[in-house]
């Protein structure tokens, strides 16, 4: 918990406006299995079980009002990337400004359609969307209430190389 609030105290040192979360539980992100499904293949994480990473990597619902408040205290904008409803409803109860929608969380419209029933601004990442994807995720959270909203280009690899960035698609989907 203290290297989260000195992350934003260090965050808004440096000039930033806000400073995003990620809110969900191992336990709302997938289950507690050993099949190789469930086992991270490639990369940094390879080996791990999801549910051991998720754990491992979650901050905890617990932290989220500390770290909201003290946002608040050095006045910096906290938001989040909410996975779940369970994790909507706590970031309503802390007032978040704004929500992200995840790349893989893009398709889930029942969640698209219950962040955006906040009527709060929503930024939207596109990675692992395609375009008809991302025109259900679109109309879904215009009809749910959603007025602001960002559409983000993104590569959904870290890093992402340099020739797979179609930075053309940028005007593309503002045209669209």
């Amino acid at each position: 918990l203290q290297k989260a609030l000195d992350t934003v105290t260090s965050a808004k040192k440096c000039g930033a406006d806000a400073v995003k979360l990620q809110t969900y539980s191992a336990d709302t992100m997938t289950i507690d299995c050993n099949k190789s499904d469930f086992i991270i293949e490639g990369g940094l994480w390879h080996g791990f079980q999801l549910y051991e990473l998720y754990t491992k990597a979650h901050t905890p619902f617990s932290w989220h009002k500390e770290i909201f408040d003290h946002a608040r205290h050095v006045g910096i904008t906290c938001f989040s990337t909410p996975f779940d409803e369970t994790a909507v409803d706590l970031l309503e109860d802390l007032n978040s400004p704004a929500y992200e929608v995840a790349s893989f969380e893009a398709t889930d419209l029942p969640l698209v359609k219950y962040i955006a029933s906040t009527k709060k601004p929503m930024i939207v990442s596109t990675g692992m969307a395609n375009l008809e994807e991302i025109n259900e995720l679109v109309d879904t959270a215009r009809s749910s209430g959603c007025n602001d909203l960002i559409v983000l280009h993104c590569i959904s690899s870290y890093p992402a190389p340099t020739d797979q960035s179609n930075l053309l698609t940028i005007p593309d989907l503002r045209r669209r």
